[in-house]
């Protein structure tokens, strides 16, 4: 009886000291050391956790729920832990509520594990043993029934009174923290100041906080906030052939035709133009297609949460995802402003295909957001086995090809999106379908495995074009490619490792951003590198100025701008990268509590930018902008 009782009062000591022992190693994982400054706020929500247990849990259930919420709690920081390894970003409770997506990209997932994130379970596997231990031994523990009524009263009373001091000293220092986190917009540093418990609860406040102003607001007054905001930002410098009563520069240069979106994924921009050692060209198709049309070498990815998904929901609203979900799952019940729409209204059919699973990342809900006339999913396909998704690019293409000799044959122009999945990590492309010879110093590794997916979507963009020609629908269709985001892990293969094998500049951040763009107009000679910064937001309004879509006169409410008739732009990253991170035509900026203690790196040369003091105004901008965004996509009617 005295072992059984002593085993009951130490396990609310021993669980607290697993549990901050966990989010020590949680804090390692985020930011590479313990950073001492914040250990309080992360201590004191284990305790005002601990002590919630112990007063609202009757006696008989106690240790099973200490144990209980030791488990989900290590679950918890495990999945953050790995979240982290990929995103670079500090989970919150909405971000976690996605884990039931991780099934479609175990591959992928697989590759970030670390044997070291699995210490998050090292005291249930001791536990285990020790059990195992003691049933070997034939020895059963005696239940806590045999503790005399009176001793389990007397201890209840001077237990429940220790707690109820820890639980009001620990919410009381947790609101302190909490308000200290509200001021910060770099999530990184809010979990590092206040703890991961307490970063929590901001997020839910300021969540709760934007959703109340927001019931309150009017659709109409935030787009003109938004066009107010636009307009004091000096986008455009120059008045020559874009003044009053003038089309924008190649405005319309793509009229009436038809339109191919290819959506690539993992697609960075360095392999374009890209050579190995050993004669070998990475991406023929798309350096040809680049050097007839327009090249866009500086264009930066920008997703939230749902990353491929966010891309395609980028491309078609010019909206910025709010980072706190998904877009197709956070919006997908809106009645989305797209381009699809706008294109319907000239008669045109607007297709989409992906091989997976139209119910990964909810896109049963975002295509009829955006209002696509039809999606073709995985059982449109022959499966040929390319990778965990199923079918390959071509068999994708193969078959939107039939779809467009089928409306070209009714007389009907298209809109066709095309998102590729043959480059998606692990980057394991099967043996008969690979197309290019590595250097043996590439074989068997993972930028190697990343090059020849990548090669592989090229070639398959190749037998697409050779498709396309031989129906017919060659010349009068304008293609469009872009990056949906990056595709090599820095955990994976390193900056330096890069630079060595293929002998070009890299940056971990700026170059692993940095995704194409390219568009192609038949018959338009176009030869165009053009240099200005631009962001996932900017590709729509881009493409629709060369569809002859007039985004003004459409009343259509871009966050973005068309990068072909602007002389300045600044794009804000919040995801992968903190809240009020920016690109523009000069560097990258990352704050760090604040502008002040921010850091920034030339976008051309990649090295650190000391004086950045003039490019606060952009800061500025970009929160302002994507909070009015954030606004804009919350108020869209629900369909």
């Amino acid at each position: 009886m005295e072992r059984k009782k002593s085993v009951y009062k130490s396990t609310p000591a021993v669980i607290g000291v697993l549990l901050a022992l966990k989010l020590l190693l949680l804090r390692i994982f985020f930011f590479g050391e313990i950073y001492w400054s914040g250990l309080p706020g992360e201590l004191l929500s284990v305790f005002g956790l601990l002590c919630l247990a112990e007063l609202l849990t009757p006696v008989r259930a106690k240790v099973g729920v200490y144990w209980s919420l030791n488990a989900l709690l290590s679950f918890l920081l495990f999945s953050s832990a790995l979240y982290f390894a990929h995103f670079g970003t500090v989970p919150t409770y909405a971000v976690l509520s996605g884990l039931n997506q991780v099934p479609q990209v175990r591959a992928s997932v697989s590759a970030l594990l670390r044997p070291e994130q699995f210490l998050f379970f090292a005291d249930f596997v001791l536990l285990g043993g020790l059990k195992i231990v003691q049933l070997l031994r034939r020895r059963s523990p005696r239940s806590l029934d045999s503790f005399p009524t009176e001793a389990r009263q007397s201890r209840k009373w001077s237990t429940n009174t220790v707690a109820v001091v820890l639980l009001l000293v620990s919410a009381a220092a947790s609101f302190f923290y909490v308000q200290q986190g509200k001021s910060i917009d770099n999530e990184l540093v809010r979990a590092e100041k206040i703890g991961f418990l307490n970063y929590q609860a901001v997020a839910a406040i300021l969540s709760r906080e934007e959703d109340l102003v927001i019931a309150e607001g009017n659709i109409e007054e935030t787009r003109a906030r938004i066009a107010e905001l636009q307009s004091s930002y000096p986008y455009l410098t120059a008045s020559e052939g874009t003044g009053a009563g003038r089309d924008p520069h190649y405005f319309g240069v793509a009229e009436g035709m038809n339109l191919i979106v290819i959506q690539m994924e993992s697609f960075q921009n360095f392999p374009i133009h890209l050579t190995l050692n050993n004669g070998a060209e990475v991406t023929p198709v798309l350096n040809e297609l680049a050097g007839e049309g327009v090249y866009f070498p500086h264009v930066y990815q920008q997703i939230g949460q749902g990353n491929t998904s966010d891309a395609e929901f980028m491309f078609n609203t010019s909206i910025y995802p709010t980072a706190a979900v998904a877009m197709s799952t956070g919006y997908g019940n809106r009645e989305l402003p797209s381009l699809p729409r706008m294109l319907q209204k000239r008669g045109y059919t607007a297709q989409t295909f992906h091989v997976n699973k139209v119910t990964f990342w909810d896109r049963n809900k975002l295509y009829p957001a955006l209002n696509f006339n039809q999606y073709f999913d995985k059982p449109a396909f022959e499966n040929d086995h390319f990778n965990d998704y199923g079918a390959s690019d071509e068999e994708m293409y193969r078959v939107g090809v039939e779809q467009m000799k089928d409306l070209q044959a009714r007389n009907k122009p298209f809109y066709a999106q095309f998102v590729t999945t043959s480059s998606h990590s692990p980057f394991v492309v099967p043996d008969k379908f690979k197309q290019i010879a590595l250097p043996p110093e590439l074989e068997n590794t993972n930028l190697g495995n990343y090059i020849n997916a990548i090669h592989y979507t090229d070639y398959a963009i190749g037998q697409l074009i050779d498709q396309l020609k031989e129906a017919g629908l060659w010349e009068n269709t304008m293609l469009v490619l872009y990056g949906d985001h990056f595709g090599v892990q820095p955990s994976e293969t390193s900056a330096e490792e890069i630079r060595s094998a293929l002998g070009i500049p890299y940056d971990d951040t700026i170059s692993r951003f940095n995704i194409p763009f390219i568009i192609h107009v038949p018959g338009k000679q176009l030869g165009i590198v053009a240099e200005r910064t631009g962001g996932q937001v900017d590709l729509m309004p881009t493409v629709a100025n060369m569809l002859g879509l007039s985004l003004k006169r459409e009343n259509f409410t871009a966050l973005g701008q068309d990068l072909l008739n602007i002389d300045r732009n600044v794009s804000g990253v919040r995801y992968y990268l903190p809240t009020g991170s920016f690109f523009n035509d000069e560097i990258l900026f990352v704050p760090g509590q604040g502008f002040e203690d921010g850091e920034a790196v030339s976008i051309r040369t990649l090295e650190p930018v000391v004086d950045f003091a003039r490019y606060r105004t952009d800061y500025e901008y970009v929160l302002s902008l994507m909070k009015l965004s954030d606004e804009y996509v919350k108020l869209l009617p629900k369909r």
